[in-house]
């Protein structure tokens, strides 16, 4: 079962945008985005994203795939990887190719938005990921729409609300909702 929307699947082609890698791939949101639209995603592999989430395990010869999606014609795309050349600026490679880009105004100012490290854990303090599947352990009911969540619903292919680590995005009777994490519990 795929992680990524058939429209994000399409665009990447079943390829990490970031360095080109088949394989299982992972709908990663650029902050300070929702990830409503699939023009704020980018498709990453596993190698990318625990990288990415975990910077001390940057593996520098990996992140030379920068030097072809840095050009890419998707916006998000473009910004993942500005902002990784500049997570690389020791690198001299990466200080010069950074230095090269050229992106529009509107771009650029995304990429340089200050990223926040935000963690999101359900009620037992267990980390939830993108793609994570919880379970409800609450009733609650849903503003602006007719209907109760009921306690015990699976919320699958979870998105992470990335400026606040206390709420997750998920589809519930067909309506995508915004829940908070202490009501949800992650699935094993």
């Amino acid at each position: 079962m795929s992680l990524l929307s058939t429209e994000l699947t399409a665009r990447c082609r079943s390829k990490c945008e970031i360095c080109n890698a088949g394989g299982k791939l992972y709908p990663f949101i650029v902050f300070p985005k929702t990830g409503n639209s699939v023009d704020e995603q980018v498709a990453i592999c596993g190698v990318c994203k625990e990288q990415m989430e975990n910077v001390d395990k940057i593996d520098v010869t990996h992140w030379r795939c920068l030097n072809e999606s840095v050009w890419s014609t998707v916006p998000a795309v473009q910004v993942l990887a500005y902002r990784m050349l500049g997570t690389l600026s020791d690198q001299d490679w990466a200080h010069d190719l950074q230095g090269n880009i050229y992106m529009d105004d509107e771009t650029l100012e995304w990429a340089e938005t200050k990223m926040v490290n935000t963690v999101h854990m359900d009620c037992n303090g267990k980390i939830l990921e993108s793609g994570d599947t919880v379970v409800l352990i609450k009733d609650l009911d849903v503003k602006g729409a007719n209907f109760s969540a009921k306690r015990g619903t699976a919320v699958r292919r979870i998105l992470l609300v990335q400026d606040n680590p206390d709420q997750i995005e998920g589809r519930v009777n067909d309506q995508q909702i915004i829940i908070l994490t202490k009501y949800v519990k992650k699935s094993v």
